[in-house]
């Protein structure tokens, strides 16, 4: 063979290559430089960035048949295993003892979800249908496992713009709410103070608190009751202080594994030819819009609790009411700090991100019952 026949199997590659693909492979590239440079969650952008920019090279095989990304995609997506792992290692991060000390705070967990089911009905207004619409208001959560198993059961064939959604909603947290919670309170009410002095929270509720809810999740939202169980059993093995080997995988390398594949198998979804349309855009601006009605409906809510309690509750702990665990929590204590520095409302912030960790996954389950009851 000469060169004049290998030259144009040596190119085939650039005839293949596409502006589409072009402009998805620079997509790539910004999730890469927002998780290097700046540091938003680069744990989830930066394997998703690197897995849009291989998705975007013609002819590696790699998303197809026996490829690496087409085997990933059938282990740990189609079938939700990967999320559901993480979520094993999310339970054992989180530290539940901030809301049974002040159950109140499930109010503003259960209030941070208004956005998911508002996102819905404009969704399914705007043509959308009901299995499509629920998939992309739960983006609201920014809660990225729920919302690609969410996805994966009722839209699989928008699994990569939900996906990255949530993920890179999730990273610009510090970024979107602070405005809106600026916006939607006083400098009064940043600077209210709360008190800490929670009731002690037992050794032995912290055990039952993951079994309890399991239980009751599960009979009251099925559909619910794979992600709530791994969210649980991840919590048990923290609080039963007896299986810290375990404890200690879960929350390393359990969670890293499965957030490498999960980060780099969504990316690999972000072809050009399937995730440059209308639809992206749409479910890219329906999403943020999910994420900022939650925020808001948190804050309202939050007011509402404030001016009921005379003036003793800080409006800004109900924008932590959002799934973004511990991010949402540690920013709102942040933005209150920024007004006082010796406000510490940490530990409320705490509560009402836990619950809101709660209120996702049922919200998710309520969707999945709602959407599979009707199709």
């Amino acid at each position: 063979m000469d060169f004049s026949e290998l030259l144009p199997e040596l190119i085939k590659g650039f005839t293949h290559f596409t502006p589409g693909n072009a402009l998805m492979i620079l997509a790539g590239l910004v999730l890469v430089a927002l998780a290097v440079l700046k540091e938003y969650e680069p744990v989830l952008l930066l394997p998703i960035g690197f897995g849009c920019i291989l998705a975007n090279i013609p002819l590696t095989g790699m998303t197809e048949g026996q490829g690496l990304f087409a085997v990933l995609y059938k282990a740990g997506i189609s079938n939700e295993l990967f999320p559901l792992l993480i979520f094993i290692g999310v339970g054992a991060m989180i530290d539940f003892s901030p809301l049974l000390a002040q159950p109140k705070m499930v109010l503003l967990g259960a209030a941070g979800q208004f956005g998911i089911f508002a996102t819905l009905i404009l969704a399914t207004l705007l043509g959308f249908p009901l299995n499509e619409a629920a998939s992309i208001g739960v983006i609201g959560a920014i809660d990225g496992p729920t919302s690609i198993y969410v996805a994966s059961k009722l839209a699989p064939s928008l699994l990569a713009p939900i996906a990255v959604a949530a993920y890179s909603y999730m990273s610009l947290v510090p970024i979107i709410q602070p405005p809106i919670m600026r916006a939607m309170t006083t400098k009064a009410e940043r600077r209210i103070r709360m008190d800490y002095s929670p009731r002690p929270v037992s050794r032995r509720a912290l055990v039952l608190f993951p079994i309890v809810v399991t239980v009751v999740v599960g009979l009251l939202v099925p559909e619910a009751t794979p992600l709530i169980s791994m969210l649980m059993l991840g919590n048990l093995l923290r609080e039963s202080r007896v299986v810290e080997r375990l404890n200690l995988s879960a929350q390393n390398e359990i969670i890293n594994i499965a957030t490498l594949f999960l980060g780099i198998t969504v990316g690999s979804t972000m072809a050009a030819g399937s995730f440059l349309n209308l639809d992206t855009i749409q479910i890219l601006i329906l999403g943020l819009l999910a994420f900022a009605l939650d925020t808001v409906a948190g804050l309202l809510f939050g007011k509402l609790m404030s001016r009921l309690s005379g003036g003793k509750i800080n409006p800004l702990i109900g924008a932590a009411g959002i799934s973004a665990f511990p991010m949402a929590g540690r920013l709102v204590a942040q933005v209150a700090q920024d007004e006082d520095f010796e406000n510490f409302i940490l530990m409320h912030a705490m509560g009402a991100n836990t619950a809101g960790q709660l209120g996702s996954v049922m919200a998710g389950g309520v969707l999945l019952t709602l959407a599979l009851s009707i199709l």
